[in-house]
């Protein structure tokens, strides 16, 4: 029996280099090194985990963005996934998170009832927006239950057992599949592409084409609740936090300076 996998990725620009259009109080992402988040690498590893360890699995992964974020999709198929989808449309443009969650999981609704799909990775936060909201949408949107902060993951086929992060210990939880999980960096280490498949994939003529999905190829798809039009949330305001600090020279003798620090701190809650 197959194990179908949905990894979710998304291609994110260099976060020392954000620029933000004061108009439209989105990310300017043309002609920014972008790469593959962070997060998202090691739900693709932890799916690549569960194809070394059983025999029939077949993992799909999808981004939705412009055309150039195929190149971190063929960077999941070098590292072994089986198939690769690119949400692409002008349509998409401008999606907040909720429009971006509907638009992923109206596409995952579509691979769910063709091929089945058991288990959908999404990286913990992307480290461009920093939410944390999709993972979860898209299990509101396709009705399973979410697992966020996976930090460990045991495949018990009718289930999966997690061991979720939390700020002070974890909690151990078990899940019936199909579920969605939500991964952090703990969880596992990236493996490197293979160096065969780069070639395959990253050829003239390559042997596994990422596929581009458009509006049209999702017909179930309200596009009134896509794109900036289609985002109830707006960014208001965008600025740089202003660092400067104000010092303070403390003069006298060194027992007397010392005691004013200490109580210093101690006013401020340091000591």
């Amino acid at each position: 029996m197959t194990i179908n996998i949905a990894v979710c990725i998304k291609q994110v620009p260099n976060t020392n280099q954000v620029k933000i259009d004061k108009k439209t109080g989105t990310l300017i992402r043309k002609g920014i090194k972008t790469i593959c988040n962070p997060d998202d690498k090691n739900a693709m590893e932890e799916a690549l985990k569960l194809k070394d360890k059983y025999d029939d699995v077949k993992i799909t992964v999808i981004s939705m963005g412009p055309s150039q974020a195929t190149e971190i999709i063929k960077e999941a198929l070098a590292m072994g996934a089986d198939r690769g989808i690119l949400l692409s449309d002008r349509k998409f443009a401008g999606s907040d998170t909720l429009a971006t969650s509907t638009i992923l999981a109206t596409a995952l609704r579509k691979i769910q009832e063709k091929e089945g799909l058991d288990i959908i990775f999404c990286g913990r936060q992307a480290i461009d927006g920093d939410t944390a909201q999709v993972g979860p949408q898209i299990a509101q949107h396709l009705d399973l239950p979410i697992i966020s902060y996976v930090q460990e993951l045991k495949y018990l086929g009718e289930k999966v057992q997690v061991k979720r992060a939390l700020e002070n210990g974890y909690m151990q939880i078990e899940a019936q599949i199909p579920v969605v999980l939500t991964t952090i960096s703990d969880l596992n280490k990236p493996r490197y592409p293979h160096m065969r498949r780069i070639f395959d994939v990253f050829g003239k003529n390559p042997v596994i084409p990422v596929e581009t999905w458009t509006a049209d190829d999702l017909p179930d798809l309200d596009n009134t609740q896509i794109g900036l039009n289609g985002s109830p949330t707006r960014v208001i305001k965008t600025y740089t936090p202003d660092r400067t600090f104000k010092g303070e020279i403390l003069e006298g003798e060194t027992a007397h300076v010392a005691h004013i620090l200490i109580e210093s701190l101690k006013q401020k809650q340091i000591l």
